[in-house]
Formats: C-alpha cells, sequence, structure tokens
C-alpha cells in the first residue's frame, strides 16, 4: 500500500487583495541553519548564488555543502554520544529544510545502519533524534521501494521499543508518533497498517475508562506516550478502508469520549480532534450515520468548549476552548472551518479534519520547512494533490513581491474602509434607540 493522496485540497495562484478565510499562515523566509552549516531553504537559494558568484560558486556552494553532510554521516557513528546526537540533529536540519533526494538515495543504507544503531544502543535524546530522523528519511525518499526497504529495517525496531515497558520513556514517545509517519509513508501493505494501529490501540485504550466506571492513573509521561499512540492511530485511520473505518466506528466511538474527563489538556484535545475525525469518516461512508448518544457528547463537548472550572489553569482552559468550538461544531453539524496555508506563489486550503490531521503530522517533523516542502517535495505534494512543483525564476518572485509601503497604504485604506463601516452600523443602533 502506498499512500498516493488523502483528499479535497484546493489551490490557486496567490493573488494579493483577494478574499481570505480565516487563520491564514503566511509563508516565512526565515533561513535554517545547522551549527556552521548556512544555506538558503528557498527557491530562489540557487538564483541569489548565481548572481553573486556565477555557476562556478554555486557549484562550490553545493559541494561545501554535501561535503559537511557526509561528515554528519560519518559522526553518526562516533564513539562519543555527544559528536553523534550532534550529528543526527544536523541531518535533521538538513532534511527538514532542503531537498536532498539524489544524495540521500546513495547513502540511503547508511544512513538507515546509523539509525537503527542509535536506537539499539543509544540512550534517551540520542534515540529520539534517530527516530525523528527515520521520518525525514522516508519523508525525502517518498512513497517507494526505498521507503520501504528503510521501514521495513526500523520497523521491529520501533515496536520492540514501544511494547518494552522498561524503556526510556521518552524514548518510546518518539518511537509512537515516528513509526505513525513512518507507516503512512512507507508501509506497502494495509494489514501491516493495521497491525501497526492494534499496537497504538494497546496503549491508548489503557487511559480508557473501564467497564465498572474506574480509571486507572498515569503519571504525566505515561499519558504523553499515550497521547502520542492515540494521534498516531488517528493519523494511520486516514488511509484506512471503509469496512476497517465501520469496524473501528463500532469498538472505539463509545469509549473514545471517556477521554475527555481526563485531567491532562492534550489529551483531551487529541481525544475532541480524533472523535471529530472519525464522525467525519463516519458521514462519509455512510451519508445517514447517526450517533445514539449524541445529544450527550455534544454537551460535554460544549462544556469543555465553554469551560469555566475554577480548578484547571488558566492556560488550559484558553487551549481547549477554541479547539473544542471546533470540534463541537464538526461532531453536532459536520462543519470544518477552513485554514488557508501561503507558500511561495501558492496557497492550499485544508477543509477536512482528514487533510487537517496528515499536515500537523508532517509539520511536527518538518517544522518551519514545511513551507518549502509544500513547494518542493514531490511526496509531499502529491499527498496534498497540489500536482508538479512550480518552478519560479527569481526574477518573476521578486516582481510578485509586494513592498512594504505598499502594504501599509493598503492596510491603512482597509482599516480606514472597516471604520467608515463600524460608524454607520454605530449610528443606525442609536437611531433605532433613540426611535424606540
Amino acid at each position: 500500500m502506498r499512500l498516493t493522496s488523502i483528499g479535497r485540497i484546493s489551490i490557486q495562484q496567490s493573488d494579493m487583495f483577494g478574499g481570505q478565510p480565516r487563520r491564514m499562515q503566511p509563508f516565512s523566509d526565515e533561513d535554517a541553519s545547522i551549527e556552521t552549516l548556512s544555506h538558503c531553504s528557498s527557491f530562489s537559494d540557487s538564483a541569489s548564488v548565481a548572481e553573486e558568484g556565477g555557476d562556478v560558486c554555486e557549484e562550490a556552494t553545493q559541494e561545501d555543502f554535501e561535503y559537511k553532510l557526509k561528515g554528519f554521516i560519518d559522526s553518526t557513528m562516533d564513539k562519543s554520544t555527544k559528536a553523534r546526537q550532534s550529528a543526527l540533529g544536523g541531518l535533521k536540519t538538513a532534511m527538514a529544510s532542503k531537498i536532498l533526494y539524489e544524495f540521500i538515495l546513495e547513502r540511503r543504507m547508511t544512513i538507515t545502519d546509523s539509525i537503527e544503531r542509535c536506537l539499539k544502543k543509544g540512550k534517551g535524546d540520542e534515540q529520539c533524534a534517530a527516530a525523528s530522523l527515520a521520518c525525514l528519511l522516508c519523508i525525502q525518499l517518498g512513497a517507494g521501494i526505498e521507503s520501504e526497504d528503510v521501514f521495513k529495517t526500523l520497523k521491529p525496531i520501533f515496536k520492540n521499543i514501544l511494547a518494552d515497558g522498561t524503556a526510556n520513556i521518552q524514548t518510546r514517545q518518539a518511537c509512537a508518533t515516528s513509526l505513525g509517519v513512518c507507516s503512512l509513508v512507507a508501509a506497502d501493505d494495509i494489514l501491516d497498517v493495521y497491525a501497526t494501529m492494534e499496537c497504538f490501540e494497546s496503549l491508548f485504550a489503557k487511559s480508557y475508562v473501564k467497564e465498572d466506571g474506574t480509571r486507572s492513573v498515569y503519571n504525566a509521561q505515561t499519558t504523553v506516550l499515550h497521547i502520542n499512540a492515540l494521534l498516531s492511530w488517528t493519523l494511520l485511520l486516514t488511509i484506512c478502508s471503509n469496512t476497517e473505518v465501520k469496524r473501528i466506528l463500532k469498538k472505539h466511538l463509545p469509549k473514545l469520549p471517556s477521554l475527555l474527563d481526563c485531567d491532562d489538556v492534550n489529551m483531551r484535545i487529541a481525544a475532541g480532534e480524533t472523535l471529530a475525525l472519525l464522525f467525519e469518516l463516519a458521514r462519509d461512508v455512510d451519508a445517514e450515520f447517526e450517533y445514539e448518544d449524541l445529544e450527550s457528547l455534544c454537551a460535554k463537548l460544549r462544556a469543555l468548549a465553554t469551560d469555566g472550572n475554577k480548578h484547571r489553569a488558566k492556560n488550559d482552559k484558553r487551549k481547549q476552548r477554541p479547539v473544542f468550538r471546533d470540534v463541537l461544531r464538526a461532531v453536532e453539524e459536520g462543519e470544518f472551518q477552513t485554514e488557508m496555508i501561503k507558500f511561495g506563489t501558492e496557497r492550499m486550503y485544508i477543509d477536512s479534519w482528514v487533510i487537517k490531521r496528515t499536515y500537523d503530522a508532517f509539520t511536527e517533523f518538518v517544522g518551519s520547512g514545511m513551507n518549502y516542502h509544500l513547494q518542493a517535495n514531490e511526496f509531499i505534494r502529491n499527498v496534498f494533490e497540489l500536482g508538479p512543483p512550480m518552478m519560479v525564476d527569481a526574477a518573476t518572485l521578486k516582481a510578485m513581491k509586494v513592498s512594504r509601503f505598499e502594504r501599509h497604504l493598503y492596510n491603512a485604506a482597509a482599516f480606514k474602509a472597516r471604520t467608515k463601516a463600524r460608524n454607520k452600523f454605530r449610528d443606525k443602533r442609536v437611531d433605532i434607540g433613540e426611535f424606540i
């Protein structure tokens, strides 16, 4: 089974003054750096290098960059734990901020061996860094035989660490997240995906309320492990067949609402978003889908969306309220609040919980480089149905760029128009009050 695309996203050329849905996330031109390694991660990088020193300078810069990456790969086998961690971090930053397919393709087995060694023999932070690097390696290679080979090597290690109650808890947390993303990208058999989902179920289901109404008490770190397992399970749920979705609905929909009563705000949020996604999938499978305990569930979601309990921290309440307003709207009315992502000259609209969960999962590893990967990574563009990468030269980008003065004029005009409209509305309210 290879992931190709996951759904309903529309894309269009960026127009400066067009209507904008809520939650616009503008593209940032911030560059990533790896200690002494400095490089630009935008389409205009090669053009700027060419302007400064021509093709020879560009080639020299690329050679220097690859030389440093080779040094990182060699250092992953260093005797020093600190050196290995630093090397893993350097590779992670490079893969998150630049497309390195050709370079990685030739060295994928060496990098895989290094990850395997760090996961098996390393401890704590080193294992976490290796688990994250495994995800970025699969994202760089995309859905194909190369990433499948990488995943077949690392999957048993991830599962062994997850199942080992004596293993470092942070390592187990990292493996829970990485196993989910790697399965999404590289698993070649849907039955293998279902088996992985069962591994996640065996973890987060421990937080369910038991049949006698009691709940097991876990420390904060174990709760984080259950949260990561739930989120990875939800991620893989986005590629399940209709038959499997129906089975999961029957098994988990009656139990998941119990997680909304958890003391941990992140668990409540993860459970709420999972419920929203489940309801979305259920309605896609069956337009007449009805949940028998809908009224009770909506009452609980409404309480969380307006939570005023004094015993909860203000930050927790501030964090959960907007999420549960969206979750309540999804469960009660089947609606989703569209988000717009701007990257380069393009826009992408996230208009479903399935898309949102997938976007969030990739962003967790790619971080600030997500906009660049949306522009240039063929695999990620294929997942979000964006088509082939749009190559835009430096001159076109410069012509499309809006100056700070022009932005100031536009914002000033918009503020003035908004003020006038509000004043007219206020005048009408005064007139109505006087008339009454």
